[in-house]
């Protein structure tokens, strides 16, 4: 499937690389704080617990971001909008640096996460709007592993340059997103979708998008919240885990990091490729059983080696079930509202998982600091949910966007 990206015009691949960029770099300033939050706690006179509600509170304000940025991708564009919104969480992942103190910190944090929360919607549909139906599938993957491709940044930074610039220095050079817009400027152009939606003044409002599809989107919020309670349950704590129970140096922890992120960027992108041939529900349906098996490796092994070897599955897992998400909502939804849909869905699903890390947390510290007993108890619960919840859902594989091109030639 993948000699399918080789035929696509160059406006198709730049869409592609600039959406992919977009989710690298917004995960990779997201991710620089699970790695800091203990020296936070430090600095700032506090604990772990009271430092994982920048967290929430990050993933919490994503919705109104989706929102916002998202009506105003489908009123004014999806570029314009997504060199905004990249402006935006760039300057306030900068300005985390100087936070005199936690509250200071948590009040850019929520900001940032007004930023966040609208790249993901408004890049997917730049990009789902811009290529061919049968290219999807390996395109969806390849823009979720945007997400592990930042963690994996986020780990590589920390692992270099930690020990030389610090917590605060980890966040200043999270301002590196913001030279991304100059490529969006100059290689980027508008999808064909929105052009063809523009042209023929269709109607966009929100609140009819809501009142015609309201089954339809209060499942894919259901399906998104059980997403990301797998996600960040497997993700957020996982470095605190290793350095507070198992007591590893930041170099181990960053070179973990390293190994289970690798793991899910070859994830999403098998996953992704592999929806094409299978569906897009029983992929996502055997990638969230598939983590199943690998919990006791994941979250109980007993050296550096074994821990990240489960890691490295359990994000091949994680990830390869995320890899279907971009195009799987994207089919899912209205056309009239493409910017909005899937993005609220997906940043709605955050905020009902945003007290993942402090309920983590919670449970460890009721369990005499047991981070593995909290960490494994949660992903095997949402993945049984998000099996279930998938498997019973409804799935439009390949259907037509109005004024996509249809195969990669016509680009």
């Amino acid at each position: 499937m993948l000699h399918l990206l080789h035929e696509l015009s160059p406006k198709q691949r730049s869409a592609v690389l600039a959406s992919y960029l977009g989710w690298t770099l917004d995960a990779f300033d997201f991710f620089i704080l699970v790695f800091v939050m203990d020296d936070i706690a430090k600095e700032f006179g506090t604990d772990v617990k009271e430092v994982t509600f920048a967290i929430f509170l990050t993933l919490a304000a994503r919705p109104l971001g989706a929102l916002v940025f998202g009506l105003a991708a489908d009123r004014f564009g999806r570029r314009p909008v997504l060199m905004i919104d990249i402006l935006c969480f760039s300057v306030l992942e900068f300005a985390s640096g100087f936070a005199p103190n936690l509250g200071f910190l948590l009040i850019l944090r929520t900001l940032f996460g007004v930023a966040m929360g609208g790249e993901w919607g408004v890049g997917a549909s730049l990009t789902m709007e811009t290529i061919p139906p049968k290219t999807r599938g390996v395109v969806s993957g390849i823009l979720q592993t945007g997400y592990p491709s930042g963690y994996l940044l986020a780990s590589i930074t920390y692992f270099a340059l930690y020990g030389t610039i610090g917590w605060r220095g980890m966040f200043m050079v999270g301002a590196l997103p913001a030279l991304l817009v100059l490529f969006i400027r100059a290689k980027v152009e508008e999808s064909p979708a929105f052009l063809a939606r523009t042209t023929a003044r269709q109607d966009s409002g929100l609140v009819r998008m809501l009142r015609d599809n309201a089954g339809r989107f209060l499942y894919v919020v259901l399906l998104m919240t059980a997403f990301n309670f797998f996600s960040h349950g497997t993700q957020d704590l996982y470095p605190t885990f290793l350095r507070l129970q198992h007591h590893f140096a930041p170099q181990t922890v960053g070179l973990i990091a390293i190994v289970y992120n690798i793991g899910a960027i070859l994830g999403g992108m098998t996953f992704g490729a592999l929806s094409e041939r299978i569906g897009r529900r029983r992929g996502i349906v055997i990638a969230a059983l598939g983590a199943l098996l690998v919990i006791p490796l994941w979250a109980y092994g007993t050296s550096p080696v074994l821990l990240a070897t489960g890691a490295f599955f359990m994000q091949f897992a994680v990830q390869g079930a995320w890899g279907i998400v971009p195009v799987h909502l994207n089919e899912l939804s209205p056309h009239e509202v493409r910017g909005t849909f899937p993005g609220c869905a997906y940043q709605i699903g955050n905020l009902l998982a945003s007290a993942n890390a402090t309920l983590q947390a919670s449970i460890a510290d009721a369990n005499g600091g047991n981070y593995a007993f909290a960490l494994a108890i949660v992903a095997a619960l949402v993945a049984v949910v998000l099996a279930c919840l998938t498997a019973f859902g409804g799935e439009a594989h390949g259907i037509k966007f109005p004024g996509c091109p249809e195969n990669p030639a016509n680009g």
